[in-house]
């Protein structure tokens, strides 16, 4: 681009953010009555110092009228420009050059080499009670979608920690809520008890913590979850976390398939009257044969029920109750991987296969839900038909190659540190922690 055009161009977008710079400054000063006093005391200085200046004048002879004129229209401008830049010094965030020189160090600029603009920065307070800083820039021209590829340097350059990334005024500014990177997301994280299931109803699971407020999943809009991850990235104790707050509302069935023979399963879960839990493969493949037949069973229930297309509906309209059912794998590798096994285990594995793929695309409606865990669910262990009929992708610690296969993206590559535990992110970006808790809260 020719240098000539780049100065134009940031012309005009220097003039554009002053502008925008202005108007903060006009709302600031009108919504703040502190500011008032800056006004007040710049106008009684021009007019003192003017009328010293121009009574000086007035004594300087013939040519006092003309020169006390022409100097009065001076001293006026003068005024006016500097009430214009105090203005827009009241609009401008007082780290603003700082910032854009930290993007530009990034190398964070348009085709015209231009950064964008900071024009507010204030503090927000969500619903869920955090209080994060909001960073609204002029976006020159910077898609969403770069922003959010851009994502880990800029919070690099700017030692933050970005929680979100809204579009705003159309498309031409961006949003960025952040907090410093030294006061993001712990650890570890107690479980809260009064955001346990007493806030949401029978289909709705709290996964953990964002920056932002509690990432919460509801089984009526996202029938199956698959959880995925490096080892000892947390899977198991998510998987516990969710079925934990399933079993303290009624209603619910859980049932656990754990080839491992059930290590992280204490007995709580074993001897909880509505959790079933199966150690053996050939168990599990007459247990998911029933689980279809009961599949269609109800789906020919809520078929002759006038007005009803699922379990929500034939809920809350009959007397007969049907129970919510999910099914849960810690490691579904244990269970669909064929290596190493003769024809009848083979025959076996296809058998348990089926009645997934079944489950997975028709469970739902009928309120059967399939939470699958696992370290790597590639091709080999998890077939296209289940997994594209999971909507819900969680993953928590992994290299580029695990998140593509997880999440189709390299998500939790760049956004989970490599010595996390127990910290995930789900299909939509959102980062979240995971909670601690204590099985025994399972016996209360």
């Amino acid at each position: 681009m020719l240098t000539c055009k780049k100065n134009e161009l940031y012309s005009e977008t220097a003039h554009h953010g002053a502008m925008l710079r202005f108007g903060n400054g006009v709302n600031k000063i009108i919504c703040t009555p502190a500011e008032w006093v800056g006004i007040i005391a710049y106008l009684l200085s021009i007019a003192v110092v003017g009328h010293v200046v121009l009574r000086r004048m007035n004594n300087t002879g013939a040519f006092a009228t003309p020169l006390v004129t022409t100097m009065t229209a001076l001293y006026i401008a003068a005024a006016i420009l500097g009430l214009v830049a105090f203005i827009i010094s009241r609009g401008t965030p007082h780290h603003a050059r700082k910032i854009e020189n930290n993007l530009a160090r990034i190398g964070f600029t348009n085709a015209a080499g231009e950064v964008p603009i900071l024009l507010q920065s204030y503090w927000h307070r969500t619903e869920s009670g955090r209080t994060v800083q909001v960073l609204e820039f002029l976006a020159c021209g910077l898609a969403k979608s770069v922003w959010e590829n851009k994502q880990v340097e800029i919070a690099a350059a700017l030692n933050v920690q970005v929680a979100r990334i809204e579009e705003c005024d159309g498309k031409r500014r961006i949003r960025l809520y952040v907090v410093p990177a030294d006061n993001g997301l712990p650890d570890r994280l107690d479980w809260h008890d009064d955001l346990m299931n007493h806030e949401y109803p029978v289909c709705k699971v709290i996964l953990g913590e964002s920056l932002l407020e509690p990432v919460v999943v509801d089984f009526n809009v996202i029938p199956h979850m698959l959880v995925g991850g490096g080892t000892g990235s947390g899977k198991t104790v998510l998987l516990r976390c969710i079925l934990m707050q399933l079993l303290r509302k009624s209603g619910v069935e859980v049932v656990i398939a754990d080839l491992k023979g059930g290590a992280d399963f204490s007995s709580v879960w074993r001897n909880h009257p509505h959790c079933k839990m199966i150690f053996d493969r050939a168990e599990l493949a007459e247990y998911l044969d029933k689980l279809v037949e009961e599949l269609n069973r109800r789906k020919e229930i809520i078929a002759q029920t006038d007005g009803c297309c699922n379990i929500y509906d034939y809920n809350n309209r009959c007397a007969l109750y049907l129970d919510r059912i999910f099914f849960a794998v810690d490691e579904v590798a244990e269970i669909l991987d064929k290596t190493g096994l003769d024809k009848a285990e083979k025959e076996q594995v296809a058998r348990i296969e089926r009645s997934l793929s079944t489950i997975a695309r028709l469970g739902r409606a009928f309120g059967i839900h399939l939470l699958l865990a696992t370290q790597r669910p590639d091709a080999n262990i998890l077939s296209g038909q289940i997994k594209n009929n999971i909507a819900y992708r969680v993953c928590g610690r992994a290299d580029n190659v695990l998140s593509m296969i997880i999440l189709d993206n390299t998500d939790a590559a760049n956004q989970i540190p490599s010595d996390a535990r127990g910290r995930f992110i789900n299909g939509d970006g959102t980062v979240f922690q995971g909670y601690w808790f204590n099985e025994s809260i399972l016996e209360d």
